[in-house]
């Protein structure tokens, strides 16, 4: 049965937001959605900043977004701030983590450690009470928990431990676990841009017949998703090659322009600047943001960034110097000029930013154009709050000419509304391709099928019997296409003993398409999987099938008691 609301939340590294759609809404229109916009100062924007203001408790949250900044920069500027939390740009914690603790802790922008489950937690909380004060205000407070599924985006690059850590984030910010689903990113925007009505820009790619092969290119913040999707029949999309990226977002220029500062005023000013002026830096950063997205390749004009006097004061006091000497001398004379409390930069250097993070990325998508799935593939879409940057944009027009290359209007709101969409029509993505071998961690009889392994993997259990141990019992391997809803057969398995009151698996994964053992450079532990035994009366004669579905956005293992037929849908436990 279909919600009556559907509801998104896309936390991103730098900027998150919500939007929603209700049902009758969507019938009409799939692009009839709801979205906040954000008021920062003089700024509107669709996104807020993700940051939060804990306070001086820890355990109380205070604001968020562009209020957080603000006050935590009237804060500073009173050097009453020492005992707040500020945390800001911290999503990338999850990033390409084998193990995440559920107790993990992240550092404030002072160095102080709050549990990061609560600080995620926060967020999603705001959001999810934010967007609920629309909704009532729109529906006169008609909507109640069972009437809402909440989509939380994530990108298509993480691992199952990341996802499980947002998605237990999500539950401790009171979204029901049965009502939540996570969106990968790069497929929310697929699924968006399939729905855009048909004219000059989108019609590309919201008429593409079935067969058609394109490639999403979803830049974000913190990391670049890279996924190849085929229309198929009755509109829907398949996934032919396993989603892959990097930390290549647009925070990696921010990064670089703070180096060219620092390389300019000297690493102790910055500091100090940013400790002792912080609304400073923040207006400073938010004014590069914007020349970052506007910037081009054809840009002759000496790029102009205003200088807080602050700042300049600094450098006097810091350095005994005029910021003016300091910019005149032979190293910076060429390509930086400071005039009337204004830096003057060279087009050419304010381009080398964005160099390194830009060649990354078009190189890593050449290598994937050169896969056999790939071949036949003519469209890119660009996505995410990077792909509105002229540089990226028309760097991926010059690295792949023939190909049709469409930016959305509003490219940074497309996974967020994509997600909504996602959220009426899960079963908009039919097959997915695995980014990893999965399998169990296992063990025989030393005498079964002449078995030759290593002698460190053979043990005498409790029962006396040798048997071979770490064996890898592989049940999807990296590469496989799995249909949505495909349930894969892992085995029949008994309690080993009779007073077991659950079964026991370690889960395994590996980018190995072939492992042997789990004790494999290449192999990694996933997680547990427990199956309960409720009644134990039956001892070892107590059959339970256990079937795997990796066709959705999250691994679900199906088991059904073979004595009573009862059916339970579990999670692996990736956190430790």
């Amino acid at each position: 049965m279909s919600s009556l609301l559907v509801a998104a939340i896309d936390f991103g590294t730098t900027y998150s937001g919500w939007a929603f759609s209700f049902k009758y809404d969507f019938e009409r229109d799939p692009t009839k959605i709801t979205a906040k916009n954000w008021h920062g100062d003089q700024l509107i924007s669709s996104k807020a900043p993700t940051c939060v203001l804990i306070k001086p408790d820890g355990k109380t949250f205070d604001s968020f977004g562009y209020t957080a900044e603000s006050k935590y920069a009237d804060l500073a500027a009173e050097e009453k701030h020492g005992e707040w939390f500020f945390f800001k740009r911290f999503k990338m914690m999850l990033f390409d983590k084998i193990k995440i603790s559920r107790n993990a802790n992240i550092e404030d922008a002072c160095g102080k450690q709050l549990p990061a489950k609560r600080v995620f937690s926060m967020i999603i909380k705001f959001l999810k009470e934010d967007l609920l004060t629309e909704c009532n205000r729109q529906l006169a407070d008609a909507v109640t928990d069972n009437d809402i599924r909440w989509v939380l985006t994530v990108p298509a690059i993480w691992n199952d431990v990341a996802k499980q850590f947002m998605r237990e984030s999500a539950m401790t910010a009171g979204i029901l676990k049965e009502n939540l689903t996570l969106a990968l990113e790069p497929e929310a925007a697929s699924v968006f841009c399939r729905h855009l009505p048909v004219n000059k820009e989108q019609s590309s790619l919201a008429s593409m017949r079935a067969g058609t092969k394109y490639m999403v290119l979803d830049a974000g913040g913190g990391t670049v998703d890279i996924t190849f999707h085929q229309v198929i029949v009755d509109d829907k999309l398949r996934e032919i090659h396993k989603a892959s990226g990097g930390a290549w977002g647009g925070t990696r220029i921010d990064d670089e322009y703070e180096k060219l500062l620092k390389s300019i005023v000297g690493p102790d000013v910055m500091k100090t600047f940013k400790d002792q002026h912080l609304d400073d830096y923040v207006d400073m950063l938010r004014a590069f943001e914007i020349k970052k997205r506007d910037l081009t390749p054809d840009d002759t004009t000496k790029i102009t960034i205003r200088i807080p006097p602050s700042l300049n004061e600094l450098v006097q006091e810091i350095r005994k110097k005029q910021l003016k000497e300091i910019i005149a001398e032979p190293v910076f004379k060429e390509k930086i000029q400071y005039v009337s409390g204004k830096l003057r930069v060279d087009p050419v250097l304010f381009k080398e930013l964005f160099e390194e993070t830009v060649s990354r990325i078009i190189q890593h998508t050449k290598s994937l154009l050169q896969e056999e799935t790939c071949q036949n593939c003519s469209t890119i879409l660009m996505v995410g709050g990077f792909s509105e940057s002229i540089i990226l944009q028309e760097a991926v027009r010059d690295a792949f000419k023939g190909f049709r290359i469409i930016v959305p209007e509003g490219s940074s709101l497309v996974v967020l509304k994509g997600a909504v969409i996602f959220g009426h029509c899960p079963t908009s993505i039919a097959e997915r391709v695995c980014r990893y071998t999965y399998g169990l961690r296992r063990s025989h009889r030393s005498s079964e099928n002449k078995c030759k392994h290593p002698p460190t993997s053979t043990t005498v259990g409790k029962d006396g019997i040798m048997r071979c141990e770490d064996l890898f019992q592989i049940h999807v391997r990296s590469g496989d296409t799995i249909h949505l809803g495909e349930e894969l057969m892992t085995g029949t398995y008994c309690p080993r003993y009779d007073d077991q009151t659950e079964v026991g698996f370690h889960v395994y994964a590996s980018e190995s398409p072939n492992p042997i053992l789990v004790t494999e450079k290449c192999c990694f532990k996933l997680g547990v999987l427990s199956i309960p035994i409720k009644d134990t009366s039956l001892g070892r004669d107590r059959p339970l099938d256990t079937k795997f579905l990796f066709g959705g956005t999250e691994i679900v293992v199906k088991v059904v008691d073979q004595i009573t037929k009862e059916i339970s849908l579990l999670s692996i436990d990736c956190l430790e």
